[in-house]
């Protein structure tokens, strides 16, 4: 059975940096598509950052220049570093994973504050 397993959310004050990763497992193979979305109190979930099997990324504007993808295709893991978080960032972050289906995380939580 496919599972996926965040780590590294926490507390972090405004204009420091952050570290989420995502490691899948589970006989999961021909991984297309990895990334993060989040879902902050009261929202909708968002998309955030995605990265290819290829190494292609994309990235939601506002966490342009801040947030930087990456994946290890070996290890099916995706990590997402983020620089210069705002308290705007604070949310639960998702990881999922796509290769027949798509496939979620439970969620991380990232919380922004002083």
């Amino acid at each position: 059975q496919v599972q996926l397993v965040e780590s590294g959310g926490g507390l972090v004050q405004p204009g420091g940096s952050l570290r989420v990763s995502c490691a899948a497992s589970g006989g999961i193979n021909r991984i297309i598509n990895m990334g993060w979305y989040r879902q902050a109190p009261g929202k909708q979930r968002d998309f955030v950052a995605s990265i290819t099997s290829g190494g292609s990324t994309n990235y939601e504007d506002s966490v342009k220049g801040r947030f930087t993808i990456s994946r290890d295709n070996a290890k099916n893991t995706v990590d997402l570093q983020m620089n210069s978080l705002k308290p705007e960032d604070t949310a639960v972050y998702y990881c999922y994973v796509v290769t027949y289906r798509t496939y979620w995380g439970q969620g991380t939580q990232v919380t922004v504050s002083s």
